[in-house]
């Protein structure tokens, strides 16, 4: 398959606590500015910029509503005068979030995907959102009920049959309630298992996710199962999955971009 067929999503986190980029700007005490950021990742191959406003690794703590408002409002604003000012306006911004709230205000801010990891369990009203703004929904696999996710040792008789019983179950109720663009993401790392041969497992069976008849979105970058060099694990996964899926959420995009695929 024709590598080009993968789009590429540069993971930008407003966050001071994420796992690998928490703390990065302005905003958080770091260095680097948004609306910059953005436009390299776009000018590096991202065809949509992620923006996170909370952590939900193993160890992050719960963000009440009124701060994820404040740190991904601004966000997006910044981000999508910064890419069109650059002349990006056909790269969309994606909002990371499982709270409907936090969604419909990133949608009326210039958001045009809703990036769920709890596939609607954490809030059920963000399918609502979705059908009213006319935008995809990514839902993800995750062992866990809740958006924290947890270190646990989870094994599976079948990994990849489970992620997708629990895919088709949500795409179902998504569908029911009226949502027409969906995308599954089968998670990856922690949100698996913290056994790392899972998400090895479910990179060396992508193709078998095809049955959903959806897109494919995969978001493997700097993740724990990688082992110590996280940069070059990515890059491998990157190497392993292109032409298969049809989204990457990768940190360093340019990197990525230019991963030859083995």
């Amino acid at each position: 398959m024709d590598q080009n067929y993968t789009k590429f999503v540069g993971i930008v986190n407003v966050t001071p606590d994420s796992f690998s980029d928490g703390g990065r700007f302005v905003e958080h005490g770091g260095g680097e500015d948004l609306g910059q950021v953005a436009v390299q990742m776009a000018k590096d191959g991202a065809s949509v910029i992620d923006i996170g406003g909370e952590s939900t690794g193993p160890g992050s703590v719960d963000v009440d509503l009124k701060e994820e408002l404040s740190r991904v409002v601004p966000a997006v604003v910044k981000i999508r005068g910064a890419l069109d000012e650059a002349g990006y306006h056909d790269v969309l911004i994606s909002v990371d979030t499982w709270k409907s709230e936090v969604a419909k205000a990133a949608l009326e801010a210039g958001v045009g995907m809703i990036n769920d990891i709890t596939a609607g369990r954490g809030d059920r009203r963000i399918f609502d959102v979705a059908v009213q703004a006319k935008v995809p929904l990514v839902l993800m696999y995750s062992k866990d009920d809740g958006p924290r996710t947890s270190k646990e040792i989870v094994h599976y008789d079948d990994v990849m049959q489970t992620v997708i019983s629990f895919l088709k179950e949500r795409v179902a109720l998504a569908r029911a309630a009226g949502v027409s663009e969906l995308i599954v993401d089968p998670g990856m790392g922690a949100f698996v298992s913290g056994e790392p041969s899972y998400s090895w497992e479910i990179i060396d069976r992508i193709e078998e996710l095809k049955v959903l008849d959806l897109p494919i979105y995969v978001g493997a970058s700097r993740k724990s199962f990688l082992g110590e060099d996280r940069f070059g694990g990515t890059l491998l996964t990157t190497a392993l999955l292109r032409g298969k899926v049809d989204y990457l959420r990768v940190h360093d995009v340019y990197e990525n971009v230019t991963t030859l695929g083995l």
